[in-house]
């Protein structure tokens, strides 16, 4: 039904005359096919407030569709996603009058047509009779002359000339950026903020290393899972095909595939998780903590569960006993799925909690030896697996998730018992949820000091991780270090 593979880039001009559909309309297809049906339900979803890396993968089991076909949609979904400011320039320009209103749907699958004219390697014809006949089936025969008619403009220039003529206008070099790169003007301003405010760029450098950090929130990666350590599931993972990830000692690449064909991935003995954020893990179980035996460990916002499932394999190893705790009741089920294979294999070990994190440092003061604060955020630095999230997210967020982060980390520190330590992370470098939480916070509690956590930082070669900052806490670049942008700071109770 008109797939092909995916191009590792834009699609480039072809030679001669546009190849059109040789069909006369009553024989074009009227119904989608099955894998731009899975995109076109995802998107819809997406709009709704559903989060593309959780719901795809059910929806391509529901749809039955493997290998190939789940490749084309996943790249279809997610290109699409990451692509939309720019899409929707592009069809904005396209449409008669330019800028007329189109209805939520409608859009959507414009978007889908677009990314496979300028980013896929798909037949002219094929990308339009196909999204043509989506339309037809979800919005009507009138949205499907629509959308033909849309389409076949967008397809008489490539993506390059495109680019050249939405941004003809644009003198702002931060807007210019934000619609060649597809991200919001204001995410723009703040990674720029962020990469000279974290030291990763020097005022003659930040403009390459912007560009870099946005080319890579824009590049599809292979997904990469943890092997659970204790759990056997390393030499599974290598049966599959999977390789050790150079970053994370616990950490593994697919080269393709679906992650939940595995039996490691569905028996929760591995499963798909950021080599970054797995280095969090690992960084607060190997604090230097004296402490009696067994440790007291926590997570305080453990859902839905990845951090929480390496910690409670490492404090199974380390015979200490973990309390994940939620605040969300479904959530909180989440995390107790997630952690089934440690607790089957570990009973007693891990304790599933449901509490406002907020309230754990007046419920049990100074009780635990290590404690996790993996604070809500922006996820300005997962926008590569989360690539709506750009769009969900605005500017305003930070006041509300700047009071929330601070009495998380506040709460965790009263939590902590004198020599006992404190992890505080986001997946996002933004500077008024990283640094000024922390330096805020600290203020408050004169007997707390940072500690450097850059050592505890290791690859899988024990080698400490590279280009973090200047210390005391790290920031990870997926431009740089190829995984999620985390931010990390170890502080130790007096």
């Amino acid at each position: 039904m008109g797939r092909c593979s995916v191009s590792d880039g834009p699609r480039q001009r072809r030679g001669g005359p546009r190849r059109r559909s040789a069909q006369a309309p009553s024989q074009r297809a009227r119904r989608g096919d099955p894998a731009r049906e899975v995109a076109y339900e995802v998107l819809r979803a997406v709009e709704d407030g559903a989060y593309a890396n959780l719901l795809l993968p059910t929806v391509l089991r529901r749809a039955g569709l493997h290998g190939r076909d789940a490749g084309f949609a996943t790249e279809l979904t997610y290109g699409t996603l990451r692509l939309q400011g720019l899409y929707d320039a592009v069809i904005d320009a396209a449409v008669n009058p330019p800028g007329r209103s189109i209805d939520p749907a409608v859009r959507d699958i414009l978007r889908l047509g677009t990314h496979q004219l300028l980013a896929m390697r798909v037949p002219d014809h094929a990308a339009v009779s196909e999204t043509v006949a989506l339309a037809r089936q979800h919005a009507g025969q009138g949205a499907g002359g629509f959308v033909n008619a849309v389409l076949r403009r967008v397809s008489e220039r490539t993506r390059e000339e495109w680019l050249e003529h939405v941004t003809a206008t644009v003198s702002d070099p931060v807007a210019r950026l934000a619609v060649q790169h597809s991200h919001p003007g204001w995410v723009v301003r703040a990674l720029r903020a962020a990469l000279i405010g974290h030291g990763a760029s020097t005022p003659e450098s930040i403009e390459s290393d912007l560009t870099r950090l946005l080319e890579a929130q824009n590049t599809p990666t292979a997904p990469t899972l943890v092997a659970r350590p204790g759990l056997g599931a390393e030499s599974e993972l290598e049966a599959a095909g999977a390789v050790p990830d150079d970053i994370a000692p616990t950490a593994w690449t697919m080269a393709g595939g679906d992650p939940g064909d595995l039996a490691p991935v569905r028996e929760g003995r591995a499963a798909v998780q950021d080599a970054g954020s797995q280095l969090l893990a690992l960084a607060l179980a190997g604090a230097d903590v004296e402490a009696a035996v067994p440790e007291q460990w926590l997570d305080l916002c453990a859902g839905p569960g990845g951090k929480a499932g390496l910690l409670a394999a490492l404090a199974a190893q380390q015979g200490a006993r973990l309390r994940a705790n939620e605040v969300q009741p479904h959530r909180a089920e989440l995390v107790r799925s997630t952690l089934s294979a440690v607790r089957h294999a570990h009973p007693g070990v891990v304790e599933v909690t449901v509490e406002d994190g907020r309230e754990v440092g007046e419920t049990d003061p100074g009780r635990f030896d290590r404690v996790l604060v993996d604070a809500p955020c922006t996820g300005l630095g997962a926008l590569r697996r989360r690539p709506e999230a750009r769009w969900r997210r605005t500017a305003k967020d930070l006041a509300e998730l700047g009071p929330l982060q601070r009495d998380l980390l506040a709460a965790a520190i009263t939590a902590t018992r004198p020599g006992g330590v404190v992890l505080y992370s986001t997946c996002s470098p933004h500077l008024a949820e990283t640094e000024f939480v922390v330096s805020d916070v600290l203020k408050a509690f004169p007997g707390v000091t940072t500690e450097d956590v850059r050592p505890l930082l290791r690859d899988r070669t024990g080698a400490q991780l590279p280009d973090t900052g200047p210390g005391p806490w790290a920031q990870l670049w997926p431009h740089v270090h190829g995984t999620d942008g985390m931010f990390v700071a170890l502080l130790r109770v007096g």
